[in-house]
């Protein structure tokens, strides 16, 4: 008798791998920008799931079949927070996974994980070397056709920087002197960074302020207006009633008169 096959039950699946989030900051800043900002970006679909340096786990009972994208994005997804990403109980895997890469990552992301993503289904695969240590230029998209990857044409733009459009985003990846940039084509708006996204809150903060105190000095010119009102009706109104008081007086003087 042929026994069924076992799926382990009550694994534990760790959130972490052990290893650093980023080399340093020329691997972290552009990693924390990506899943930020596209994050920010598909804020309003809740079938979009934005992560960064997430592990996947693709092979349900095997703690070993894991991988960890710098960033990646699922359509179909829930947007909702998770300790990793178990392929076997999510609707489906990435669609988009970005690497910041460096010399000492260039073998797996070239290698091991190029194979496993093309392996994933994952529809596009990106790299950007933020300190040119071996690609160039340092941002490669690459689409997968037909079981394979292949490099996405790039538009060499003014000042040497690059662009290079991503189908399954639905965006533009610009590299210039600031670095990797996402740009929303149809309205030429730039995705913001974390130092752009705070001084617009701060200018929102100021300008919120101020209407609070224009609208504050506002009321205290009303309620000024309505107490000088008061005052002036109830000022109006004593000396309406002196002024009756006084006929008054005066008529009951004449009327003794007419009377002697």
């Amino acid at each position: 008798m042929v026994k069924d096959a076992l799926v382990p039950v009550d694994i534990d699946y760790p959130s972490t791998d052990g290893m650093p989030l980023a080399e340093s900051d020329f691997q972290f800043d552009p990693l924390a920008y990506a899943r930020n900002a596209l994050r920010d970006y598909y804020r309003e679909r809740s079938d979009v799931y934005v992560a960064g340096n997430l592990l996947i786990y693709y092979e349900e009972g095997n703690v070993k079949a894991r991988v960890a994208p710098d960033v990646f994005v699922v359509f179909g997804a829930p947007a909702l927070d998770r300790s990793s990403y178990l392929l076997w109980r999510e609707p489906k895997g990435p669609d988009w996974v970005l690497e910041v890469t460096s010399r000492s990552t260039r073998r797996e992301d070239q290698g091991r994980k190029r194979d496993l993503y093309r392996e994933l289904g994952v529809a596009e695969y990106w790299q950007y070397d933020p300190t040119g240590d071996y690609l160039a230029p340092r941002l490669r998209g690459e689409e997968l056709v037909s079981g394979e990857y292949r490099t996405l044409a790039g538009t060499e733009l003014a000042g040497g920087g690059l662009a290079v459009w991503s189908r399954v985003l639905g965006l533009e990846l610009r590299l210039g002197s600031g670095g990797l940039r996402f740009r929303d084509a149809a309205t030429g708006e730039y995705l913001l960074n974390l130092a752009e996204s705070n001084e617009i809150r701060r200018r929102t903060e100021r300008v919120w302020q101020r209407e609070r105190r224009a609208r504050q000095w506002a009321e205290r010119e009303r309620d000024r207006e309505k107490h000088a009102r008061r005052e002036a009706e109830r000022a109006a109104d004593e000396a309406q009633a002196r002024a009756a008081a006084l006929e008054a007086l005066l008529a009951k003087g004449r009327g003794h008169g007419e009377a002697e």
